[in-house]
């Protein structure tokens, strides 16, 4: 099928081509972008900057509830909504050059892999894994300020509120466990080392069921999208479209909680069992704490704070086995035992901490702001 042929069945009708200095223009401001917002990746300016000169870009007509810009690999191009003023262009070009930075082609020139996403098997595997950290990354980026929102009853913040918020906001819960320079790593370089990274800290089937769930909810979002074009067409309201309406919107809540669910028994509870001194007791105890920022939370359901107060508690045994072996090997050994404030400062702390015990999880969210 030819790119026209291509385009005509996404409902895509070309109307302008941008000019050359137009072209470069963007380049050059989404290349000085993207290299500011990633210096740990080393990009060169104008090695970004040239191969982004190298794309053709177009002014479309585009179908309702489609993105304002879409790249094309086929043929290296990108295709903005014609309704999109030419101030407000750039921003939307980030999302679709970083597209166009990760993939990687045959000799042949079919696409094998954009990033996360890996097109070499017989299924496509992480094909929203893959727009979610490419919104994240475009996000960063554009240095986006965090946003509190609400969404099929799920409250958390993002930096990206209306694009992808969902799925954005379990990739950066995802590189809150590998760090966001493996994650961006793998985003631009197209290789497996965020996946790799992930799996090690938790489990193979935590990341593949992870991978699925994106896979969900970005087609459960699609289907709602097509649902509520279908209702505004319809004069009647039926009570059979919003029922099935209610259903998708449950469906996307209980996902996004079961993958929140997961990266955080499946990561803290690995972590935990590696625990081997006092000091990984305390950097246990902050990682877990901080956590809290990123999660989203429905109301009337607790689970984070009830595993945050199960969890701490089991921390707390732990920290004292360890300063009873610690104090067995000094007296064994005729050496003063460690200072009490450091002895206790695990004891101490979890005494402050336990005030945030059955409080809500919207409150205990609140409590360090």
């Amino acid at each position: 099928m030819g790119i026209e042929s291509n385009l005509r069945k996404e409902g895509i009708k070309v109307t302008e081509e941008l000019d050359k200095i137009k072209v470069n223009t963007i380049a050059k401001n989404v290349a000085q972008k993207i290299v500011a917002a990633f210096p740990e990746l080393e990009f060169k300016l104008g090695e970004v900057f040239i191969k982004l000169s190298q794309l053709k870009m177009y002014y479309a007509e585009v179908p309702k509830g489609f993105s304002e810009a879409n790249y094309f690999y086929k043929n290296t191009s990108i295709y903005f909504n014609q309704e999109v003023p030419i101030e407000k262009i750039e921003n939307y070009a980030i999302h679709e050059c970083i597209h166009y930075l990760q993939e990687r082609k045959d000799k042949a020139g079919f696409l094998l892999r954009l990033g996360l996403c890996d097109l070499t098997q017989y299924k496509v595997h992480g094909l929203a894994l893959n727009e979610a950290a490419v919104q994240y990354a475009t996000a960063k980026a554009t240095k986006e300020p965090k946003d509190n929102v609400k969404y099929y009853g799920i409250s958390f913040d993002t930096i990206s509120p209306t694009c992808y918020p969902l799925i954005c906001n379990l990739i950066a819960q995802m590189a809150y466990v590998t760090g966001e320079k493996v994650l961006f790593d793998s985003t631009f370089n197209s290789n497996n080392n965020f996946k790799e990274t992930f799996i090690e800290k938790t489990s193979e089937d935590t990341f593949y069921t992870l991978e699925k769930n994106f896979d969900k909810i970005l087609k459960l979002e699609e289907d709602l999208l097509k649902l509520n074009n279908k209702m505004e067409l319809s004069d009647n309201l039926n009570s059979g479209l919003n029922k099935k309406r209610l259903k998708i919107k449950n469906s996307i809540q209980s996902t996004f909680m079961e993958s929140q669910n997961l990266i955080i028994t499946s990561y803290f509870d690995t972590a935990f069992e590696r625990i081997t001194n006092l000091e990984e007791v305390e950097n246990y105890r902050r990682s877990l704490y901080n956590y809290k920022d990123l999660v989203g939370y429905v109301d009337g359901i607790d689970t984070f704070n009830e595993y945050y107060i199960k969890t701490m508690n089991k921390l707390e045994n732990k920290y004292n086995e360890l300063e009873k072996g610690i104090i067995a090997e000094d007296e064994e050994q005729e050496i003063v035992g460690l200072p009490a404030e450091r002895r206790n400062k695990f004891q101490i702390f979890w005494q402050t901490v336990k005030k945030f015990l059955f409080k809500s999880g919207e409150e205990y969210k609140r409590e360090e702001n």
